[in-house]
């Protein structure tokens, strides 16, 4: 990495490590946790990022909606004066190459920084498309999950349909160049961006994206709209994804870019955390009255889908029983 990125670099709260070019072979450690079950999302379009559909948020935010469509991220684009940062990819390089398109459109800047919400396929591995120069930053927890879940979460995908096939098809970890413990700030030139790890939630790795002077919050699936939200694997923690939506609130965004759903205000934060709570509360009430897990998923999915009505993907209501009864006492 040249010295003129370097300085641009702060590390918050423990030190930055910086990484050399790593091999491109990524080690799989033993003992790989469940993995998303199939079948949750339903039939869905294949999932394109989507073209000529790039959204100008504020003064230095664009976005590429993911059309809510299943598998496919809310793609950002942060532009500063002299560097620019993309948060998450989509799946595969073809959509890789698509976010590049769209990037074109409205940046100018050759200095360009990539990172990801978490480390799902769908919003990382679209970045083998990106230009060698492109400097990759993510938390260090976030890269553990990449080396012990990644290639078997790719491995799931792409037994789904032919269409994720396709797109996963000779897909390879990228190595990151920058890894930092919990916060890493990033100047790209009038504009400076908050990387947080703030625990478990969605993933273990989550990484929430704050640019400061526009108060634009990109969640990852942390915040999601009019999607349930997901517990993936036993990595999910539903206590401490609630203690982290309190921790964004203190941010005070004025904008929310969620990893799935449309662009939303700050509400969206409490909408999340109503429905978790209401959850965890539920549950805790049935476990409290002798109910097995079991029983309690076939309750209360049924209560929730019809709380819920507008909500996609109702199917993933069960893991959020299952994991919120884990956590009860």
């Amino acid at each position: 990495m040249e010295s003129s990125s370097n300085h641009r670099i702060l590390a918050v709260f423990s030190a930055v490590t910086l990484l050399g070019i790593l091999s491109a072979a990524v080690a799989i450690a033993n003992g790989l946790q469940e993995t998303a079950p199939m079948g949750h999302n339903q039939s869905q379009p294949a999932p394109l990022v989507q073209e000529n559909k790039t959204i100008k948020v504020s003064e230095h935010v664009y976005a590429i909606p993911d059309g809510r469509v299943n598998l496919v991220p809310n793609i950002g684009i942060i532009v500063g004066s002299h560097a620019t940062l993309v948060v998450d990819a989509g799946m595969g390089p073809r959509n890789g190459q698509t976010v590049l398109r769209e990037l074109a459109k409205v940046n100018k800047n050759t200095e360009l920084y990539f990172t990801t919400t978490h480390f799902h396929p769908e919003h990382m591995t679209g970045v083998q498309a990106f230009p060698a120069n492109t400097i990759v930053i993510r938390p260090e927890v976030q890269q553990e999950e990449v080396e012990r879940k990644q290639p078997e979460f790719i491995h799931n995908f792409s037994q789904r349909t032919a269409d994720l096939k396709a797109l996963l098809q000779d897909v390879k970890p990228r190595p990151p160049d920058i890894l930092f413990d919990r916060e890493a700030k990033l100047d790209l030139g009038g504009v400076t961006v908050r990387l947080l790890w703030l625990g478990p939630a969605h993933t273990r790795g989550d990484n929430f994206v704050f640019v400061e002077e526009d108060g634009v919050l990109f969640t990852g699936d942390g915040v999601i709209n009019r999607f349930f939200p997901i517990f993936p694997d036993a990595d999910a923690s539903g206590k401490n994804w609630l203690s982290i939506l309190d921790q964004l609130d203190e941010l005070h965004p004025r904008t929310i870019v969620p990893g799935h759903g449309e662009v939303g205000d700050a509400g969206l934060i409490n909408i999340e955390r109503t429905y978790l709570k209401a959850v965890q509360s539920r549950v805790a009430e049935l476990k409290a009255q002798g109910k097995s897990a079991e029983e309690s998923e076939k309750l209360l999915s049924v209560e929730f889908r019809a709380k819920y009505p507008d909500w996609d993907n109702p199917g993933w209501v069960g893991d959020a029983v299952k994991r919120f009864y884990a956590e009860a006492k």
